[in-house]
């Protein structure tokens, strides 16, 4: 097993995620070192559910655009309606994006991906359910985006909802004076 940075052992025990749109092996693979159960369906008891709109998006273009929204919605509505609301328990829709080079409409496919994060973070809120969207960058690692979902599903990520979280961005470097 390789330890995963900054992020405590067992940090995701007795949690059940359910993974769609093909999330990369080492997310998977983080998700399960850190406790977590991990599975495809999303049939109770899940309690977060990570799409990855990466594989559908593929190079781009309008056609892959609508794939990789529909697949989103089609992986949200199941789980939402056949694990996440009937709980009557908290649950957490972590969504991801394709990387902003991806192809022809990438930038539309994050636009869209953070609205419907941003849009059902305030429909599912009575509901006790939080919806992120990551955006990666460029040069963005898969274990970059595992350790921050792996936060999101944690205790700790439960403050966040109808956000966007932005990975792979440089910090501009401060002028001395």
């Amino acid at each position: 097993m390789r330890p995963v940075a900054a992020l405590r052992d067992q940090l995701l025990a007795g949690r059940v995620i359910a993974l769609a749109g093909g999330v990369p092996a080492e997310v998977e693979q983080t998700l399960r070192e850190l406790g977590a159960e991990v599975r495809s369906d999303p049939e109770p008891p899940v309690e977060a559910l990570v799409y990855d709109a990466m594989p559908a998006f593929g190079a781009g273009g309008a056609e892959r655009l609508r794939q990789a929204l529909d697949g989103a919605w089609s992986a949200i509505a199941a789980a939402a309606n056949t694990a996440l609301i009937p709980r009557q328990r908290t649950g957490k829709v972590i969504l991801l994006a394709p990387p902003p080079a991806a192809g022809a409409h990438a930038e539309a496919a994050r636009s869209a991906l953070e609205n419907l994060a941003r849009t059902l973070s305030v429909e599912w809120a009575r509901y006790g359910i939080t919806v992120t969207m990551v955006a990666r960058g460029e040069a963005t690692s898969d274990d970059e985006v595992a350790q921050l979902v792996a936060y999101l599903l944690s205790v700790a990520g439960d403050y966040f909802s109808g956000c966007r979280f932005e990975l792979g961005r440089a910090v501009p470097a401060r002028r001395e004076k």
